[in-house]
C-alpha cells in the first residue's frame, strides 16, 4: 500500500459557506484543500438575482486567508418566479449554475420551487444558455415515505424534466440511493451526480448506535446499506458521471444537539482523508483522482487544475470541535483518528 498519494488539486462540487462571521470561520478548510467550488445559495435570504450572488462572491474573496488561491463558483437559487431574463443575466456574469430545492426538502428551503411547471422558462433559458441545473433530488410528498423520497424524485420529477429539457445539464447533488445512482449511470444525456463523504461511509443504522448521534444527521438522510454499497461502487467505478461534492454543512453545535437538530454534516476539515478511507476500502485509490479532481471539472467544462495536493498515510486525530463564529463547530468523526492526512 502506497505511503503518500499525490493529487491534482481537486474541487469540490457541491459547498455551503454561510455568510459573516460563519463564513470566515469554515472558508479556510475547504481553501486549504480545493481549488474550486459550487457554493450553494440557501443564505438567508436567498441568492435569487445575479447581483447577490456577484456580492456574495466578493464577501467570499474578502474572507480568504491571505495566500489562499480559492474561487467560488456562484450558484442562483430557483424558485418559481427566476424569471428567464435573469438566467441570461447570471450566464453573461460568470454564474456557474442554478439549484433546485423542492420547497421544505432541506435547510433554507422554503423559497424554493413548489411547482416545476412554475420553472419551465428559466430552464428553457438554461438550456439554451448551456447552464447546468443542480438538483436536490426529493419529493416533499408527506405522504412518500422519507428514505422513498429520492426513487420517487427520480420516476415523478427528473424523468419527465429531462424529457421535456433534453439538452439541459443536470446534477443530481448527493445522490443517496441505488436508484439514483443507476438512473446516473444509465441515463442518456447530459447528466452527472455528485456524493458526499458521508453517504459513502454510513448508513442509517449509524444515526442510532450508541443512542441518537445529530451529527449523523443529514438531509437527504442516510440510507440503508445496499444504498451505500451501491455509492462506494458508483463512486470508485471511474465513470465520469460522478464526482465529489461534499456537501459540507457547518451548523453550530447547540443547533445540531436540540430538539430541533438543524441537518448537515460538516466535512470540509477534513473531506479529503474521508473520502480516501472509503477509496482504499474498496481497493480503488488509483481511482481517486480522476473522482476527485477531473470529473466535475469536464462536466462543468472547466479546466482541469494545475497543481497538485498529497495526501500522507499518517494517523491524526481530529478535534473534538473548531471555532465557529460565537459558537462552536464538530466536525464529522470528531474525536476519531484517521489513516490518512492531508500534507502541508
Amino acid at each position: 500500500m502506497p505511503d503518500t498519494l499525490t493529487l491534482t488539486r481537486p474541487d469540490d462540487w457541491h459547498l455551503h459557506l454561510r455568510d459573516g462571521a460563519a463564513l470566515a470561520a469554515v472558508l479556510p478548510h475547504s481553501a486549504r484543500q480545493f481549488a474550486r467550488a459550487i457554493v450553494m445559495p440557501n443564505l438567508r435570504p436567498p441568492v435569487t438575482t445575479t447581483a447577490q450572488a456577484l456580492a456574495y462572491r466578493e464577501r467570499i474573496l474578502a474572507a480568504l486567508p491571505a495566500g489562499a488561491h480559492f474561487e467560488p463558483l456562484m450558484t442562483l437559487y430557483l424558485t418559481d418566479n427566476t424569471p428567464a431574463e435573469e438566467i441570461r443575466r447570471a450566464k453573461a456574469a460568470g454564474v456557474a449554475a442554478v439549484k433546485l430545492y423542492p420547497s421544505g426538502a432541506t435547510t433554507n428551503s422554503d423559497a424554493g420551487v413548489t411547482e416545476l411547471r412554475r420553472t419551465y422558462a428559466a430552464l428553457e433559458a438554461m438550456q439554451r444558455a448551456g447552464m447546468p441545473l443542480l438538483v436536490h433530488g426529493e419529493v416533499t410528498d408527506p405522504e412518500v415515505d422519507l428514505f422513498d423520497r429520492e426513487a420517487v424524485f427520480v420516476d415523478r420529477q427528473l424523468i419527465p424534466l429531462r424529457r421535456d429539457f433534453p439538452s439541459l445539464k443536470i446534477v443530481m447533488e448527493h445522490v443517496t440511493t441505488r436508484e439514483g445512482a443507476q438512473y446516473v449511470r444509465d441515463a442518456e444525456g447530459s447528466i452527472g451526480a455528485t456524493i458526499t463523504p458521508q453517504h459513502l461511509l454510513y448508513n442509517r443504522n449509524a444515526i442510532f448506535t450508541g443512542g441518537l448521534q445529530p451529527h449523523l444527521y443529514c438531509l437527504p438522510v442516510l440510507k440503508g446499506e445496499v444504498h451505500r454499497r451501491a455509492l462506494v461502487e458508483a463512486a470508485t467505478s471511474g465513470s465520469p458521471r460522478f464526482f465529489l461534492g461534499t456537501d459540507s454543512a457547518p451548523h453550530a453545535v447547540h443547533l445540531k444537539e436540540h430538539a430541533g437538530g438543524h441537518a448537515g454534516c460538516y466535512t470540509a476539515l477534513s473531506a479529503l482523508e474521508l473520502y480516501a478511507e472509503v477509496f482504499e476500502a474498496a481497493g480503488a485509490l488509483e481511482r481517486l483522482e480522476a473522482f476527485a479532481s477531473f470529473h466535475g471539472a469536464d462536466f462543468y467544462g472547466l479546466p482541469r487544475n494545475a497543481g497538485t495536493v498529497t495526501l500522507v498515510r499518517e494517523p491524526w486525530t481530529l478535534p473534538e470541535a473548531v471555532p465557529f463564529g460565537e459558537a462552536a463547530l464538530k466536525p464529522l468523526r470528531a474525536g476519531d483518528t484517521l489513516a490518512w492526512r492531508l500534507a502541508d
